[in-house]
């Protein structure tokens, strides 16, 4: 994902939203959303480690990662369903259609099927597409900042909470934490659904992911903001990583659609994670035994080993 690349998917979604406004006027969705009953709430585990588990049928990076016959509706909510029954505290759902063959309808179907919330994962740039979301069962919203504007992040934030969602806010280096540090700075301790702040370790221009970055950038993040590791976490091992590095959630994507048994990898990632948490937390000397839980939660999952998100 090139700095272009995201200009252009910038493009191609006000051409959506547009084209949306004209079937739907705002007004009208908005009445819709206001009459429907409040998503589930995102619940964070006092162990101090989640899992935001992605459902996506194609990425940029990686090309396609489901086969044609598993694009179905029911294979989807199938996979979003398995993710909720391995531990995930939410479901992410891409609905970008043209580099990532989503729709909303995937996300209309994995929120109806899961009793966690289902997060909207597209390239917003107007808080007629929140009200989407909310309208199609979402309990979250992706906001990415390197795209938007100050002001149009703080409107898809204030949507975004009067729906009563959570935002997932993403980053890609110092000046995005920065920008981010003072949006929430600016937000104060006003309460509602939980803010995130994601680091996405991919490199925009190569789509590599940057050995190291998550470490490197976590102690920048605020502590008054949940932060989530994206991309590069695909193992029970990166989950004790980032973990340990002070990340209190990751975003996994393509390590999970690509294997046969997400639910198994879902509740191993967690289970190292937070045993990484309970190890950080007591000296070194105490922690010892949790190398052990780490490498039984791994052990079957070794194959897993892959770039994510």
């Amino acid at each position: 994902m090139t700095a272009g690349f995201l200009d252009q998917m910038a493009r191609s979604s006000a051409a959506r939203v547009a084209e949306a406004k004209a079937r739907t006027p705002g007004s009208e969705l908005r009445a819709r959303v206001l009459d429907t009953p409040p998503p589930p709430p995102l619940v964070l585990s006092p162990e101090g480690f989640d899992l935001i588990a992605e459902s996506k049928l194609r990425s940029p990076a990686a090309g396609r990662l489901a086969a044609e016959s598993a694009g179905s509706l029911e294979e989807l909510t199938a996979r979003a369903l398995s993710y909720a029954r391995g531990g995930a505290a939410a479901v992410s759902i891409l609905t970008e259609p043209t580099r990532f063959d989503g729709a909303l309808a995937h996300l209309e179907a994995a929120a109806r099927a899961v009793r966690v919330p289902a997060m909207r994962k597209d390239f917003l740039v107007d808080p007629y597409q929140v009200l989407e979301a909310r309208a199609a069962g979402a309990g979250g919203v992706l906001v990415i900042l390197r795209m938007l504007s100050s002001d149009t992040v703080r409107a898809l934030i204030d949507c975004a909470r009067e729906l009563g969602m959570f935002v997932l806010l993403e980053a890609f280096d110092e000046s995005d934490i920065e920008r981010a540090c003072s949006i929430i700075e600016a937000l104060g301790a006003s309460g509602g659904p939980p803010l995130l702040l994601g680091l996405n370790c991919r490199d925009l221009d190569t789509l590599r992911v940057v050995p190291g970055r998550l470490e490197a950038l976590a102690p920048r993040l605020p502590a008054n903001a949940r932060r989530v590791a994206e991309s590069g976490v695909g193992s029970p091992q990166d989950a004790a990583r980032v973990a340990a590095a002070g990340y209190d959630l990751a975003l996994v994507g393509s390590a999970l659609m690509t294997d046969d048994s997400p639910a198994d990898l879902v509740h191993a990632m967690l289970a190292a994670g937070r045993a990484a948490k309970r190890g950080a937390s007591r000296p070194a000397e105490s922690a010892k035994p949790e190398s052990a839980a780490i490498e039984s939660a791994s052990g079957p999952l070794r194959a897993a080993q892959r770039g994510a998100s």
